[in-house]
């Protein structure tokens, strides 16, 4: 993939304001290099060994001052126009619900199907409007020149309109955890007869069990897994009715039952009993966040991971 052709409606704005100021700087930085050298050469100590006051000119310094603010705010002008047209999206905009969760994407169409990659037509403007369901992440799609923070209870969005077919890569620029690096997607742009058939063959969405939409909507899996695969924190499989190692706040370990009780106390207060083997401080307290009714709807569904 080519990222200097014009995959996205931003490429050209975004790129013409890069090399702008990147030209700028490479001159100054050669510039004011040759000018720093040659005075080092011209009025070195062997030279001038008692030194002169320089009096001030004033024109020499209404012209530092000057060109440099031209130069500035023709970089504000370029950035400006190129950045302006990414706040307002077109009222016929396709719009997508753009899921983020440690550590993996969701893309949730009008019709209510879901989707891990982005599927687009060709030449129509896509509107995603960006929801984090536990802490900063970043949408990111290089070959389209679009970036947006996606802020855990903000409405942010980004368009933009996809102008070339083929895949291109949606990453996250904000580091949200261990997985942080395997946070990948894809934007594949179609032609719009394939994008409705693809649209129309996705799967209706399964209605989950509550407790597991509580769940992943408190972004516990990012940590505890649901199969048995071991994590940065104990997985949930089997986990009801079990026998577990913890270590109390003074650090003396003891053998509890995984019961309500100790699954309740695990979602309010997670460092008062550590399981073995596992940090403390990583897990935050959900004490008063998730409801009394909510933790009982999650511990039904644990009991269901056998």
């Amino acid at each position: 993939m080519n990222y200097y052709q014009y995959a996205s409606n931003y490429v050209e704005g975004v790129d013409r304001t890069f090399f702008f100021i990147f030209g700028v700087s490479i001159f100054f930085l050669i510039g004011i290099t040759f000018v720093m050298l040659l005075f080092v050469r011209k009025y070195r100590r062997s030279k001038h060994p008692q030194a002169v006051q320089v009096k001030e000119n004033k024109w020499i310094e209404i012209t530092w001052t000057g060109i440099p603010l031209i130069l500035v705010m023709f970089m504000f002008y370029y950035g400006y126009i190129a950045y302006n047209p990414m706040r307002n999206a077109p009222p016929d905009s396709i719009v997508v619900k753009t899921i983020a969760k440690m550590w993996e994407w969701n893309f949730e169409y009008t019709n209510g199907k879901q989707s891990k990659e982005l599927v687009v037509p060709i030449n129509k403007p896509i509107k995603c409007n960006l929801v984090s369901l536990d802490v900063i992440h970043g949408f990111f799609v290089p070959a389209f020149r679009v970036k947006e923070d996606v802020v855990p209870g903000k409405n942010n969005s980004a368009w933009f309109i996809p102008k070339e077919l083929g895949e291109y890569e949606i990453m996250c620029t904000a580091y949200c955890g261990l997985k942080h690096s395997f946070m990948e997607s894809k934007v594949i742009v179609v032609t719009e007869d394939r994008f409705k058939k693809w649209l129309d063959s996705l799967p209706e969405n399964k209605v989950e069990p509550e407790g597991l939409t509580l769940i992943k909507n408190n972004a516990c899996t990012g940590c505890h897994s649901l199969d048995g695969t071991k994590g940065i924190a104990p997985t949930f499989n089997k986990l009801y009715g079990s026998k577990v190692i913890v270590l109390n706040e003074e650090g003396v370990e003891k053998e509890v039952d995984a019961d309500e009780f100790y699954l309740n106390q695990s979602i309010i207060g997670p460092d008062i009993k550590v399981v073995k083997g596992y940090k403390g401080g990583i897990m935050r307290s959900y004490k008063g966040t998730i409801s009394k009714e909510n933790i009982k709807k999650i511990i039904e569904y644990l009991k269901t991971l056998k």
